[in-house]
């Protein structure tokens, strides 16, 4: 199996890891057929899981490789991981000041260009912006695997970036279907919405590999920036609506959801990688 995956393009095993993540958030959608409504602290908790998953995979998959690349090819670490960072953070700014969306939270705060687009599909464009940073995280992990000298081991941290990726999609399937359904869209119409929230991973993820091959010295920027653009979600979007409205005597349930998701990604990667 790893022979077979070693044999195929950057691309291609970036496109499969990306239906690979995409298929979790499915999984996750299809909750809408059995539940109506989500328990608060259930969300929250899933929001604070999702935080963790992607603070790991930050951290221990694109920062430090990223750092350790950019020491190997002579320039200076932190400068590369610093501007990286800061470059994937204002692209999300960026994407999150002109692309419509509407945030989960309860004041249902719209943000981006003025558009006369239902509600329903502006939630749906929030969970979008958020899958972008995952599948380039996801292409530029798989798209190293030929740039490094240590291709085996490469894979199975890009394997256990796809892992992390994936887990933390399930609970963000439900995240988007389910308050869909809430909001008297049908069962099967919320569902498509929901899965079509991580379509963009799979293209995403063919970009970062692309890119990254095309150009091996940008690999630890391109490392940094998906790093950023990921914590950039966490910070803005992720942290905030998990700390919202939380039941009585539960007000860490998003704390501890974060935690769970920080320690499987940090084993994923370090059993793995």
């Amino acid at each position: 199996m790893i022979n077979w995956l070693l044999g195929l393009s950057p691309w291609l095993i970036a496109l499969l890891a990306g239906l690979f993540t995409w298929s979790f958030t499915a999984l996750g959608a299809s909750l809408v057929f059995f539940f109506k409504s989500i328990n608060r602290n259930v969300y929250n908790l899933m929001l604070g899981f999702a935080a963790g998953v992607m603070i790991a995979a930050s951290v221990w998959s694109l920062l430090i490789p990223a750092i350790n690349m950019a020491e190997i090819q002579g320039a200076i670490p932190w400068l590369v991981a610093a501007i990286g960072f800061a470059a994937g953070t204002g692209f999300l700014f960026i994407f999150d000041k002109l692309i419509p969306h509407m945030h989960f939270g309860e004041k249902h705060l719209r943000e981006g260009i003025r558009v006369p687009l239902p509600r329903s599909v502006l939630l749906v464009f929030s969970i979008t912006i958020h899958n972008i940073p995952e599948g380039l995280a996801v292409g530029v992990a798989f798209g190293a695997i030929n740039l490094v000298a240590d291709t085996t081991t490469a894979l199975m941290g890009a394997i256990a970036v796809a892992i992390g990726i994936g887990i933390q999609n399930f609970p963000e399937g439900a995240a988007v279907s389910i308050p869909l359904r809430q909001e008297g869209n049908s069962r099967r119409k919320s569902f498509f919405y929901g899965q079509a929230s991580a379509l963009v991973e799979p293209v995403a993820a063919v970009i970062g590999a692309i890119l990254v091959t095309a150009v091996s010295t940008f690999l630890p920027y391109a490392l940094a920036f998906a790093a950023g653009a990921m914590i950039y979600v966490v910070v803005e979007e992720l942290i905030p609506e998990a700390q919202e409205k939380s039941m009585e005597h539960a007000e860490h349930v998003a704390t501890f959801g974060f935690i769970l998701g920080f320690m499987i990604m940090m084993i994923l990667d370090v059993a793995l990688g």
